[in-house]
């Protein structure tokens, strides 16, 4: 077990309840450090036979690619789980639920400071509710408190490490070039990580805050003239691991299942927090052929095979 190098603590307390919980002393072994270095040692090591790795894109890619590769001494294939990074879309339709939207937006979004890799990253909006619903978003998004996690009623907290907050700050700043800034919280006066959720509106679908992966509070919005316009932009990404949709009708509904290219669909309610052993969770592009059996559609209260096209 190789925790990120920012996360060592916790891990070390999950190896102790292992222990406790009567794992034989041997079977799990505890290597914290640089992702880097031991990372790549253990991924390339003949006698490691699979791989189960949490992260970037760019880093699964690697160890995807390192894990086909046979070296010496090494007796069976590797097998390669990634669960990666995302650029997650929520479609608000027309007859959506305005109130809950607005919820499981701000939830999406900005919960754990957006720093999830199914986090909402591109709200995309239909233009005949747009000019009801923007207004309730940004007043939702007024009411976030900022300070320690730790304190009954904070919704943000700081951000992993010091790279993570300039990672999301440069993109900030991209953003205002980019788009209009709507919103932008504030930031406790304490030391830490703090990085003000902010929301960007008139983003061009080209843009870098609507396309790159920031995994930081940075909500970018986006107008669409119908839904199905709405898929076309939502499935207009390299990324696909979550999505979701807030609408009251039936057709569009099968239509999202359909078409929504994301392993884990969430209908009308947010697109965080899948349930352990109840809903499937993961997601990678597979064929079309595939489809009718790959995807993984969660409403509000189950969870049920559907038709999406990732897995």
């Amino acid at each position: 077990m190789k925790p990120a190098e920012q996360s060592p603590v916790i891990a070390s307390r999950l190896l102790r309840i292992l222990h406790e919980a009567g794992f034989p002393p041997g079977v799990v072994q505890f290597l914290p450090g640089i992702g880097e270095e031991i990372g790549e040692y253990l991924v390339n090591d003949p006698r490691v036979g699979f791989v189960a790795f949490t992260g970037s894109k760019e880093v699964g890619l690697k160890i995807f690619a390192a894990g086909a590769v046979v070296p010496p001494g090494q007796e069976d294939l590797k097998k390669v789980i990634c669960e990666m990074g995302g650029k997650n879309a929520m479609i608000i339709d027309a007859d959506a639920d305005l109130d809950e939207a607005v919820a499981g937006a701000i939830a999406s979004a900005f919960g754990y400071q957006g720093q999830k890799c199914s986090a909402l990253s591109r709200l995309i909006v239909l233009e005949e509710c747009y000019a009801r619903f923007l207004p309730r978003l940004l007043a939702a998004a007024e009411s976030l408190a900022a300070g320690r996690p730790e304190q009954p009623g904070t919704m943000i907290g700081p951000l992993i490490d010091e790279a993570a907050l300039l990672r999301v700050r440069e993109y900030i700043e991209i953003g205002k070039r980019e788009a209009t800034l709507a919103f932008e919280g504030t930031t406790p006066d304490r030391p830490g990580y703090f990085c003000p959720p902010v929301i960007f509106v008139d983003v061009p679908p080209n843009a870098r805050i609507a396309r790159d992966e920031i995994f930081g509070p940075v909500l970018s919005v986006m107008k669409a003239a119908t839904f199905d316009d709405a898929l076309a932009l939502a499935n207009d990404s390299e990324f696909g691991l979550t999505g979701a949709v807030y609408s009251r009708s039936p057709a569009n509904i099968e239509k999202a299942k359909a078409d929504f290219r994301v392993g884990n669909l969430y209908i009308n309610r947010s697109q965080t927090g899948a349930i352990v052993r109840r809903q499937p969770f993961g997601a990678s592009r597979c064929p079309a052929q595939e489809r009718r059996r790959a995807g993984r559609i969660i409403s509000r209260t189950s969870c049920c095979r559907g038709s999406s096209r990732k897995t």
